[in-house]
């Protein structure tokens, strides 16, 4: 998993952009996805949450893009690994 700094307008807008390719589609797979594998109540109601604000990265904080790309990224890496099984 990439370590963006967010204090860097470079990293941020890497990490608005990589948020808003995400489809409203794919936002419902990665929540159905982190409750079949239990990642926690917090992590599965933030994705919940920033799936109403699909394409519009602008209007969250960057604490937020960083927490929900990290759990895009493990989910992405944790269905990686299954398939190679």
């Amino acid at each position: 998993m990439a370590n963006y700094d967010l204090q860097d307008p470079t990293d941020l807008d890497i990490v608005r952009g990589l948020f808003d390719r995400i489809t409203h589609e794919e936002w419902d797979e990665y929540i159905e996805l982190a409750e079949e594998r239990s990642i926690g109540y917090k992590n599965v109601n933030i994705l919940k949450s920033v799936q109403r604000k699909t394409g519009m990265a602008k209007y969250l904080s960057p604490k937020v893009l960083s927490w929900v790309i990290s759990l895009v990224e493990r989910l992405d890496e944790d269905e990686d690994d299954d398939e190679e099984e």
